[in-house]
């Protein structure tokens, strides 16, 4: 085995990653098509996050070649690549912690470059950077440290008044020098697409104003040591340009270890913008007035965290704190219902897991049938508890799941029936001539309810049936508990021994993906989400 492929080997480094070979020449070839095929004469290369020198491998011009990295022990190994045919040149290969030195200890050669902007016009900063983040979940809510060496830097401390928590990823601080200390220039670099859709990057995004010009997006865990499961993407960027974006077009390629594959379907990111996403659609219904008949409970607004998103009896102690959690009434219900279905019913992926939910267009408020489906996959889908107050979520009487007793609420049947009338929304629900106007329901949301209804009446044919029991009561406890080490009892089981059951709550979530699958087009349709 060479000394070249023993490098592959080396794992992580303080966030970096090595980039695949089939990625750096794809890359390569994307900067030919923004530049013109005699880019690698015409312009001069500076990775500054270099690592061991992979990103350069194939590029044939030498002398307009430079590489720096932070740790000497990467100089050493690129030096002795060098040694072993590698083609850098050796002057050109320095280090260099490009968050924190001056730019007055680059070699001057590469100095006279940055300094003169007609010759950094034809300069390209050509990085993987490292994708380290300070944040985690423990350090967002303060009881946590952030990790270090990452929000340690020059580059740190000068941005973090000016554009928020983007900072706390060390891409966004290396772009942020690049922008800020060598205008003019082309940057192309690959990163997660985190600067361009986040909500925590709206100040970067003010401030950070280019002109895109060409990418492509593949799978991060094709990258060395790279677990998750997201895009990481390959972006062009012309910075003499100051340009705002609405969105950005990429290429998507999928990879095994022999081949590239380009996907048909181009992936389009849109950043989500203060003030149009959908959270700010449901803060005009929030509603701490009226009778409260559950919690919906919020977690910021993209699709990887759509299982955050949920209808509870009970939020914990954190959601109030950190205003994630909001009431349900009679007056909001439906675009609560709306809110929470449109959030699961859209299953995430690689590619889709940072897309952000926006605010709608104005279609969805005639169109009843689409509201109902959302408010039926949500009666079958929650996490409302009768352990913790009353039940307001029973879609049946007691007579149709034939019930021992009396529920205590008769709330949601009553709602269905057109009995409830939501303030400012009697014309959905009521006639000129104010007789009852029940919620009328696709077929697919009737096959929920069937199954539904099932489900119910087998349970309440239990000896130790609640009467109250919502769905989670019914699942708990048909599936029951583990018990801890300390005796305690631990997560729902997944399966239950009773094959009765197990047979009807596989009816009862066929019949959900269904009802899912007719909401999903009327999500983009809508607006909710963009293509």
């Amino acid at each position: 085995m060479s000394k070249h492929d023993d490098y592959k080997n080396i794992r992580e480094r303080k966030g970096a990653f090595f980039t695949p070979r089939q990625w750096v020449e794809l890359s390569q070839k994307y900067i030919g098509d923004v530049l013109g095929e005699d880019w690698q004469d015409e312009y001069v290369i500076w990775d500054c996050a270099a690592g061991t020198g992979n990103l350069l491998a194939g590029l044939t011009n030498k002398y307009n070649i430079w590489a720096s990295t932070l740790d000497k022990a990467d100089v050493d190994v690129m030096k002795d690549r060098i040694k072993n045919g590698a083609n850098l040149l050796a002057d050109h290969v320095f280090q260099f912690d490009f968050l924190n030195d001056d730019f007055s200890k680059l070699p001057k050669d590469l100095q006279s470059i940055i300094n003169n902007e007609k010759r950094r016009q034809k300069l390209i900063i050509y990085i993987n950077p490292p994708y380290a983040e300070a944040g985690n979940k423990k350090t967002i809510v303060g009881t946590g440290v952030n990790k270090a060496k990452v929000s340690a830097s020059k580059v740190f401390d000068s941005f973090k008044g000016m554009v928020g928590n983007a900072t706390l990823e060390l891409s966004a601080q290396f772009v942020l020098r690049i922008y800020r200390d060598i205008p003019d220039s082309k940057l192309a670099l690959f990163s997660k697409a985190t600067y361009i859709t986040s909500s925590n990057f709206n100040k970067f995004r003010e401030y950070f104003r280019a002109e895109y010009k060409k990418g492509f997006v593949c799978k991060a865990n094709t990258f060395d040591n790279v677990k998750g499961d997201f895009p990481i993407g390959f972006f062009i960027w012309d910075l003499s340009i100051k340009k705002d974006f609405t969105f950005i077009k990429t290429d998507v390629y999928l990879a095994n270890k022999e081949e590239i594959f380009k996907q048909s379907k181009r992936k389009t990111f849109f950043p989500a913008k203060k003030g149009k996403l959908s959270i700010d659609w449901l803060r005009k219904v929030f509603d701490e007035e009226h009778e409260r008949i559950a919690y919906l409970r919020l977690h910021r607004n993209d699709i990887q965290n759509k299982r955050a998103v949920f209808i509870t009896s009970k939020p914990s102690e954190s959601d109030f704190i950190k205003h994630e959690a909001v009431s349900i009434t009679k007056n909001n219900l439906i675009e609560m219902a709306i809110y929470c279905a449109i959030r699961q019913v859209i299953g995430a992926s690689w590619l889709n897991d940072k897309d952000n939910f926006q605010y709608p267009n104005i279609k969805w408020e005639t169109d009843l049938e689409f509201q109902n489906d959302c408010l039926v996959h949500v009666l079958f889908d929650n996490n409302i508890q009768s352990k913790y107050g009353v039940n307001h979520w029973i879609p049946f009487t007691e007579e149709e799941v034939n019930a021992r007793s009396n529920f205590e609420s008769h709330f949601m049947k009553s709602f269905i029936g057109g009995k409830i009338i939501p303030n400012g929304y009697s014309d959905l629900f009521f006639d000129s001539t104010k007789k009852h106007k029940p919620l009328r329901f696709s077929s697919e949301a009737k096959a929920v309810f069937k199954a539904g209804k099932k489900l119910w009446q087998y349970y309440h044919a239990q000896p130790s049936a609640n009467v109250n029991a919502s769905l989670y009561d019914i699942r708990e406890f048909f599936q029951g508990r583990d018990v801890a080490s300390d005796g305690r009892s631990g997560k729902m089981n997944t399966k239950s021994g009773d094959d009765t059951y197990t047979a009807l709550i596989g009816d009862l979530r066929s019949a959900l993906k269904i009802l899912a699958e007719k909401i999903q087009p009327k999500v983009y349709e809508y607006g909710f989400l963009l293509e």
